[in-house]
């Protein structure tokens, strides 16, 4: 069963409805005594950095994701939002992210050319930038391609934690690992049948 989490901030229900539509068991849950027993997580998120993590710490909620991230080691999945939670840290705002994954969140305003519009908004095509499960299968498609919607963009510190890139004026982390966390900044309930195929990798992780 896949837990997603609700703090207060995502598309919980299109998530849901994705997965229910590929056959595969999802709950909504924003109690920490029942996210105590998940064994997937999906960590999703609309908004801005700061109002997620106040929302995440005020609910109680930082513990058990904590214990169930880094302790239990149990599979957990950020989208968009929930992705960028997953950094030390966000130019968007001053609070301190979860850092479970060594990378930062940046603006991508001053950083490409005036012509490309922010946010980023639309479908844009995602490259293997290293193996991982959660991108299992992705050659089957002759172009890989998912829905975004972002002003902000990761990095990571170490390249074996990119497994996805994607160009919009320069080249941004689309995906993310380290051991059993895993990120994407694009929307994967938005992307038919690639963000099937992604959903479908992680019920299997």
């Amino acid at each position: 069963m896949i837990t997603i989490v609700d703090y207060g901030m995502g598309n919980l229900g299109s998530i849901q409805n994705m997965f229910k539509y590929i056959g595969i068991d999802a709950t909504i849950q924003s109690d920490a005594d029942k996210i105590k027993n998940a064994s997937k997580i999906l960590l999703p998120g609309v908004g801005s950095f700061d109002t997620a993590m106040k929302k995440i710490n005020k609910s109680d909620l930082i513990e058990v994701l904590n214990e169930k991230a880094l302790k239990e080691q149990v599979p957990i999945l950020g989208i968009c939002l929930g992705m960028q939670l997953l950094t030390n840290s966000s130019e968007e705002g001053d609070l301190q992210g979860l850092g479970w994954i060594n990378a930062k969140t940046m603006s991508f305003k001053d950083r490409i050319d005036k012509k490309y519009r922010i946010p980023h908004m639309g479908w844009n095509i995602v490259n293997k930038s290293n193996e991982s499960l959660l991108t299992d299968g992705f050659e089957e498609f002759e172009e890989t391609r998912f829905y975004f919607v972002h002003s902000y963009f990761v990095k990571v510190e170490d390249e074996k934690n990119s497994i996805l890139k994607t160009n919009y004026g320069l080249d941004f982390d689309s995906a993310i690992q380290k051991d059993n966390i895993y990120g994407a900044q694009f929307h994967p309930e938005k992307s038919h049948k690639f963000g099937m195929k992604l959903f479908e990798n992680f019920a299997r992780i």
